[in-house]
């Protein structure tokens, strides 16, 4: 009997690298976030970048995603996460999926730091979402700007009763 070996199916999108050294980065006092990779809206496309949060350092309030699914993996400390209307702490090593039309929000966890890859897919040019968010903290933009963007960077900002009671219990 001859076996034969199936070709690989030709692939959709090109394989992406981005060195340490050639990446963005964007920062504001409480975080430092490194532009790793968009590779379209595409169903296989992906956007990725990875942020270091500060010892208390603020995240992103409550939101959700009608389009995309967005990943979280702990690289080290912990972080503090809304799913729906539950919070929780994600630690070094810990993996989440939120599927679109879920509320989330995140912070570095009370009294920790937090360094953390993430990954939305499908990819959408969400890099230019945070180059207005940085934007808007040094104050070279107006805030209303990130409302008015919301269909676009399919980020759409909703109010948590949780996520603000967590934020206000003491560290």
């Amino acid at each position: 009997m001859n076996e034969q070996t199936p070709a690989a199916p030709a692939p959709t999108t090109s394989p992406v690298l981005t060195r340490h050294t050639d990446a963005e980065t964007c920062a504001d006092p409480s975080s430092v976030i490194t532009l790793l990779a968009e590779s379209g809206a595409t169903a296989d496309g992906f956007t990725s970048y990875r942020s270091h949060f500060a010892k208390g350092g603020a995240g992103a309030p409550a939101h959700f995603h009608t389009r995309a699914t967005e990943l979280f993996f702990v690289i080290s400390g912990s972080l503090q996460v809304l799913i729906g209307e539950e919070v929780t702490i994600l630690n070094e090593g810990d993996f989440l999926a939120v599927p679109p039309h879920t509320p989330h929000a995140f912070a570095a966890a009370p009294g920790c730091e937090a360094d953390v890859l993430f990954v939305f897919t499908p990819g959408m040019g969400r890099f230019d979402y945070l180059r207005l968010l940085g934007r808007v903290t040094r104050g070279e933009a107006d805030p209303k700007e990130i409302a008015e963007s919301s269909e676009r960077f399919d980020n759409h900002y909703v109010d948590s009763p949780a996520w603000r009671a967590a934020l206000e219990r003491p560290a």
